[in-house]
């Protein structure tokens, strides 16, 4: 039985970011090179060798959520809606990875945890991840391309 509680607890203590999020940062921290005023899908997909529909659904999501502005036709292109100092990586973190919980007991209309009210897990496990979202909160999108000059060499590839 411990063992049980013990697996499921160290396979939900990994804090990963998924994939989208993922590509989501990358496609902001390309947004925000100093040299890159507008871009393209195709630009970004051969950046980062991603699929262009992959990049096409993370802008579309970062479009709709205010972190980047596009616009067709000639002179188009896609942009930064605001400057890269006022974006914080938690807030595209919360953005963009989902609503499911980190652990059964964060959800409670499908909890079924037997030690719900009798653990002190569910509040270290709150602790920690308001410590992960505070980390995240105190860095911008500016503070990832401080030093942009070899992400702008390695980008530009």
């Amino acid at each position: 039985m411990w063992y049980g509680v013990y697996h499921n607890l160290a396979t939900s203590l990994h804090m990963t970011l998924n994939l989208f999020t993922d590509y989501s940062l990358r496609v902001l921290m390309y947004a925000a090179l100093p040299d890159c005023e507008r871009f393209s899908l195709d630009d970004v997909s051969a950046a980062y060798g991603i699929s262009r529909d992959h990049v096409a659904k993370v802008v579309q999501k970062l479009v709709h959520a205010g972190f980047l502005t596009s616009q067709r036709g000639r002179g188009g292109g896609i942009a930064l809606a605001r400057p890269a100092s006022e974006i914080r990586v938690g807030e595209v973190v919360r953005e963009t990875a989902g609503q499911s919980p980190f652990v059964e007991c964060f959800h409670p209309p499908t909890n079924q945890c037997r030690l719900i009210g009798n653990c002190r897990l569910h509040g270290v496990l709150r602790e920690a991840m308001g410590a992960f979202q505070s980390v995240l909160d105190g860095y911008t999108l500016a503070d990832l391309v401080s030093k942009p000059s070899p992400l702008s060499k390695i980008l530009a590839a």
